[in-house]
């Protein structure tokens, strides 16, 4: 089974939503400058395109200027390919960058 594709900006907002539900702009204004206010809502679309995120949108308030936000949570397969994206990274980082295979002494490694 192969790990789906999770792009570094796809991420870091669902590390930010596991911890509670965002609208595009407030992600955007907390992060710190990490996504920027072009891309989140293209980044958020995409996302619910491939399962990663859901969202609702809040009821409209009787004159209230604006349209009614778009609010985002992960959904569980999100959270899956997170989650194993994080335990690859972490297997990764046990290795170490440095690390070479191991190996016999005629430098063949071993199967």
């Amino acid at each position: 089974m192969t790990i789906p594709r999770l792009a570094r900006t796809e991420r870091l907002i669902l590390n930010r939503l596991r911890h509670r539900h965002e609208f595009a702009l407030r992600l955007a204004d907390s992060s710190g400058g990490a996504l920027k206010r072009g891309t989140v809502y293209i980044t958020l679309q995409r996302m619910e395109t491939k399962g990663y995120v859901e969202s609702s949108v809040e009821p409209a308030i009787a004159g209230a200027m604006g349209r009614p936000r778009r609010w985002y949570r992960p959904s569980a397969f999100g959270l899956q390919v997170l989650g194993a994206w994080t335990l690859a990274e972490q297997a990764m980082d046990g290795r170490g960058e440095d690390a070479a295979p191991p190996h016999d002494d005629a430098g063949m490694i071993p199967a």
